[in-house]
């Protein structure tokens, strides 16, 4: 359905297109039918992305510094929040966040949920927080707008495909409805947890929780783990020999 709706406008669109020859007309036409394309194209862009994160497994996954994640998502979301008038605050420790993690992955995860904030603080701008701490052997990352909340009932859904609380605002946004199924997806992938709460009006609070790494502790796990060799045959006929000629 998601890939029918901007494909039939775009045929319908282009069949008004022929034969049209004012040009106000063809000019308004020729840029709904733009949009239509680009939104088509996002919408391909993120299945295939979500599809890619679903089938990943660790095998590439490395020791990083949470700080140098959230700084490359905060990044990419500068310019869009300036144009919002949203104020983006980064509240971290000195001390070093590490997980064991894809960095791709993570800073997908990390810039998703900063953009949404950003687009559902409203009209009037507003302000975004992300902060993190480290909880015994877990990290916690907390991203928080001053937006317009998601209603109660909406909030178990989220994390769905395609699933929009406000599907007028979300297209207008230029969203997918696959953000936050892509958050979800990785922040799984990663041994960790999200939640959301939310209250209309006032804001959204999305919480991730993932497992720290200590390093040197993969290495000393994988060394306590791994088997240990059998004496080659004989060794112990050997020393019993050698004991009785003692």
């Amino acid at each position: 359905h998601e890939l029918r709706t901007p494909i039939g406008a775009m045929s319908l669109l282009a069949e008004t297109l022929v034969g049209e020859r004012d040009e106000a007309v063809v000019e308004s036409l020729a840029t709904r039918l733009s949009r239509e394309a680009e939104r088509l194209a996002a919408t391909v862009d993120d299945l295939l992305e979500l599809s890619r994160i679903e089938h990943s497994g660790d095998d590439e996954f490395e020791p990083l510094v949470l700080q140098g994640v959230v700084a490359g998502a905060h990044d990419r979301v500068r310019a869009a929040a300036q144009q919002r008038n949203v104020e983006v605050g980064v509240n971290l420790p000195d001390t070093d966040l590490v997980v064991l993690g894809d960095r791709r992955q993570l800073t997908s995860a990390v810039f998703n949920l900063l953009d949404n904030a950003v687009k559902y603080c409203g009209a009037a701008g507003g302000t975004v927080s992300i902060r993190a701490r480290r909880i015994d052997d877990e990290i916690e990352l907390i991203v928080q707008d001053s937006g317009i909340g998601i209603p109660r009932k909406d909030l178990d859904r989220v994390f769905e495909r395609f699933y929009r609380v406000d599907r007028g605002r979300s297209r207008a946004n230029g969203g997918t409805g696959l953000g936050l199924s892509m958050v979800r997806h990785i922040v799984v992938n990663h041994g960790g947890q999200i939640s959301v709460d939310s209250v209309e009006g006032e804001g959204t609070t999305f919480t991730i929780e993932l497992p720290a790494h200590t390093p040197g502790a993969t290495e000393a796990a994988d060394d306590a783990a791994a088997p240990v060799p059998s004496p080659p045959p004989g060794d112990d006929d050997r020393d019993d020999h050698e004991v009785t000629n003692r």
